[in-house]
């Protein structure tokens, strides 16, 4: 099916293509191929690598074949080669499931090989009841068929405390020169602190691995109403960042965003600039009403892209695997409400990278997708929100 949207809906958008490839869908250890007919659509198979994940977070990849997952409600897995899932790594902080929050996101250091290093971010619950996003460092001891983890230290937190249990963010993305780039959601306060930039509530902060600011981060006043900006902000306005990936290429950040109802945005967060939550959007509040100015408003930066209405953004990709050529360089993002994972064709353009083709993958499954990484062998994997998650594993189709 190939919708046509005119030109200009979507900012920096030159023409706009959905192709959409149907998945059929299959039991654990079962295959299914989208084998869509129409030129320019993806011939995929999909197969179930694990099943029974208690609602998976985020995903990365061991040696031998083996993925490290965590589940929001706070435990940590190894999943092997085959499928089968370890007991919950021990050591784990303890975290605040509840709402949205739980044990988040995880990453392994680049040098995880020789010190076994990895990252958490989770939500924490404060002596006064509150929540906030909190990130941790560990050691990963791997044994038998699970492990655990040493010299837990918990290196930044997010401020102010809230009360609210949802909008925690919070991917890791590590810099090409090894500090983290951390996403922070608004915890449902919309402007009251997204557009404060002396908080790190709705903002992408930059922090070195011991927690402290990076060195490069903006330096400047907040303007006349605000009179600090906090060293670890990188960018404000943000609802609530979910899927974000470095471009290994150029080494810009890259984030997807959930918008409320409509308004999923795709953006390069830049240093110093201001995304516009909640003064603008392309979406509207779940009332229906309208949100602050509207699309735009001085001072505040357009998305790269967006969705109307919301796909419910969560993980981001950048391909640079050689099983698929031709998704060299493309995005994907992860739908939870819209129950597909996006490809996003990008083009070079003298205003920067833009989207010039989308096409809908996984859709028909009736999966919502969490997370989406590149597997050493080129494959991209795939982890799908539920209480019995599944990991999934989409290679070429005949």
């Amino acid at each position: 099916m190939l919708f046509g949207f005119d030109r200009g809906l979507k900012p920096g958008f030159t023409g706009f293509l959905a192709l959409v490839g149907v998945g059929m869908a299959s039991g654990p250890l079962l295959a299914d191929i989208t084998d869509a007919p129409k030129a320019g659509q993806s011939s995929i198979k999909v197969e179930t690598v694990a099943s029974g994940l208690a609602s998976p977070w985020g995903l990365q990849f061991l040696s031998g074949g083996r993925f490290l997952v965590s589940e929001r409600p706070g435990k940590l897995r190894v999943v092997s080669a085959d499928g089968s899932i370890s007991k919950p790594v021990s050591g784990v902080p303890k975290v605040y499931a509840r709402g949205q929050g739980g044990l988040l996101d995880v990453r392994l250091a680049p040098d995880f090989e020789k010190t076994g290093t990895i990252y958490l971010s989770f939500s924490e619950k404060t002596k006064s009841g509150r929540s906030r996003t909190a990130v941790a460092c560990a050691k990963l001891i791997l044994e038998g068929d699970g492990g655990r983890l040493e010299d837990v230290k918990i290196i930044w937190r997010q401020k102010p405390e809230i009360g609210t249990a949802h909008h925690f963010g919070s991917r890791i993305v590590i810099a090409k020169d090894g500090s983290l780039f951390v996403t922070l959601g608004d915890r449902g306060q919309q402007s009251k602190y997204t557009q404060d930039p002396s908080t790190t509530v709705g903002k992408v902060v930059r922090i070195n691995t011991d927690g402290s600011a990076h060195q490069d981060n903006p330096k400047f006043k907040g303007g006349p109403k605000y009179k600090k900006w906090a060293p670890e902000v990188w960018s404000m306005g943000h609802r609530n960042i979910q899927g974000a990936a470095l471009d290994k290429a150029s080494g810009a950040l890259w984030t997807a965003e959930h918008g409320a109802r409509g308004g999923d945005e795709l953006n390069q967060p830049r240093s110093g600039r201001n995304y516009g939550w909640a003064e603008i959007s392309y979406g509207r509040h779940y009332s229906g009403l309208k949100i602050g100015a509207g699309t735009k408003k001085a001072g505040f930066e357009q998305p790269v892209y967006y969705w109307d209405p919301s796909i419910a953004t969560s993980g981001l990709m950048i391909y640079t695997g050689d099983l698929f050529p031709q998704w060299k360089g493309n995005i994907f993002v992860g739908g939870l409400n819209g129950q597909l994972l996006a490809r996003l064709v990008m083009k070079d353009e003298p205003k920067g990278r833009e989207v010039v083709a989308e096409e809908a993958l996984l859709r028909g499954r009736g999966q919502r997708i969490r997370d989406v990484r590149q597997g050493p062998d080129g494959a991209v994997y795939v982890l799908t929100d539920a209480p019995e998650g599944d990991l999934l594993r989409i290679t070429p189709g005949k």
